[in-house]
């Protein structure tokens, strides 16, 4: 089912009757299944009589992006490309900014279906692309359970704020959404695209990007690889989430952010996954509430604040606060370069900094108490909180989207509420290597990170963390 309050037209052009099909322009939603947006093009490819071509715009150097990232992406662009020709559907990859991609195709198109972005930049492409295309530009979203404005019309102060508006309509969109055949087959038209997508090493080759954050060891992208992970899941570790899914040392993950940060896997196909599991209630309850609600107000915040990613962007009372205590003593103060080679003397901090630098991973309760301790260990929390983005979007596979900037102002206080107060951290929330030792079984975590590091650079966490 597709909603009509996900669709919006972005312009007032009409539609051109002599297009030869209708385009469209893929960016954020990197899937051919469980895609509103592809499924709302095919209805109206059917309905125009024309077949449908997909398009993708490949650029060089996206802001702050790696090799990892891309060849994370790649991976996923591959499945794209292969599923879509499956559904008699042409896919054509472009080497250029995503917008001019678009504009491109448009010129002989009827019309443009394009999926919805959240950061500032995604949002100007699509603006520039209806401003500039000759034609009607539709944007279907499909990369959130409850679209953003029909949850809320704000940014909002906490999950406990949005939750409720969620959960009223939530049952409107929790349902299956269903799979359309193209009346015209479009994988022989003449058109023709920059990159052949099954060798993704020789695509990456090509790229331009930043070079010295390899490919994750651990995590190869795409549909069918998230979507095997989460049979896995469902299957083996959705039941105990409830409970296990903050232990660093055991399994109870999905491993799904990444794929959903790049649209690799649709939110809705997850949830529906996990309500229809034959497991105890508060188990899909627990991962319902971290894959809609936790994920959803983080894009309702860098969609209703155009200063995301600021420090500016931070709650007044958390920025007042963290400010006050600016002259407080820190000892130590690490500098971004130690704290990025895990030169710490926090050995749980350090196999955590290892964890992601290795990976591309890092558990999220960790994270918790990753962002923390820079925090503590910086001159400055304007200093600290530009260290924990420039770290979180350079080194996590699911950085650069809407749930890093959610996740690292939740640090410094944002969709928090104040805490009692203490030297540095104020009344924002504090958190301390006791607590993880009292919580959990940390040393085993230790443990594991110390493997991965043997295993992937040939020297343990010791070696890593010790003084050059």
């Amino acid at each position: 089912m597709i909603q009509e309050s996900r669709c919006h037209v972005l312009n007032e052009k009409p539609e051109n009757p002599r297009g030869r099909y209708v385009l469209y322009w893929m960016q954020q939603s990197q899937r051919a299944f469980y895609n509103h947006a592809l499924e709302a093009a095919i209805l109206k490819a059917n309905k125009l009589d024309l077949p449908l071509v997909v398009v993708f715009g490949l650029m060089d150097n996206y802001p702050e992006a790696t090799e990892r990232h891309y060849a994370f992406m790649l991976d996923g662009l591959r499945d794209v490309q292969n599923d879509l020709a499956d559904r008699g559907i042409k896919f054509v990859c472009v080497h250029n900014e995503p917008k001019e991609a678009a504009l491109r195709f448009s010129d002989e198109s009827a019309c443009v279906v394009c999926d919805r972005g959240y950061l500032n930049h995604l949002r100007v492409w699509r603006e520039e692309v209806a401003d500039r295309a000759g034609v009607k530009v539709v944007e279907v979203e499909t990369d959130l359970v409850v679209p953003i404005e029909t949850a809320s019309d704000r940014d909002e102060f906490a999950a406990r704020t949005l939750r409720p508006k969620i959960h009223r309509v939530w049952k409107d969109y929790l349902v299956p959404l269903k799979t359309h055949k193209p009346r015209h087959e479009s994988t022989r038209m003449h058109l023709k695209g920059d990159f052949d997508l099954n060798d993704p090493n020789s695509v990456l080759s090509r790229i331009q990007c930043i070079r010295d954050v390899k490919r994750s060891p651990l995590f190869k992208g795409g549909y069918h690889e998230a979507d095997r992970r989460m049979k896995a899941f469902v299957e083996k570790r959705l039941r105990g989430y409830a409970e296990g899914r903050n232990e660093p040392a055991d399994g109870h993950t999905s491993h799904m952010s990444p794929y959903l940060q790049y649209g690799q896997i649709s939110p809705l196909d997850l949830a529906l996954r996990v309500m229809d599991a034959d497991v105890p209630q508060p188990d899909r309850d627990a991962y319902l509430e971290e894959m809609i609600v936790r994920r959803e107000l983080a894009h309702n915040h860098t969609w209703f604040n155009r200063d995301y990613g600021q420090y500016r962007s931070l709650p007044e009372w958390s920025r007042r606060s963290l400010e006050k205590h600016c002259s407080d003593r820190r000892d130590p103060q690490y500098t971004r370069e130690q704290l990025e080679q895990a030169r710490t003397h926090d050995v749980y901090w350090n196999a955590a900094q290892m964890e992601m630098v290795v990976t591309g991973y890092m558990h999220n309760y960790m994270r918790m108490y990753w962002g923390k301790k820079i925090l503590e260990w910086s001159a400055t929390p304007q200093q600290a909180y530009e260290t924990t983005l420039y770290l979180n979007n350079r080194y996590f596979l699911d950085g650069l989207n809407p749930n890093s900037y959610g996740n690292v102002g939740w640090i410094y206080g944002l969709h928090d509420r104040p805490w009692t107060e203490r030297p540095i951290f104020g009344q924002t929330r504090y958190m301390n290597a006791a607590g993880l030792e009292r919580k959990f079984d940390i040393g085993r975590y230790v443990e594991q990170v110390d493997r991965l590091c043997w295993d992937y650079l040939g020297k343990g966490l010791k070696q890593v963390s010790a003084k050059s």
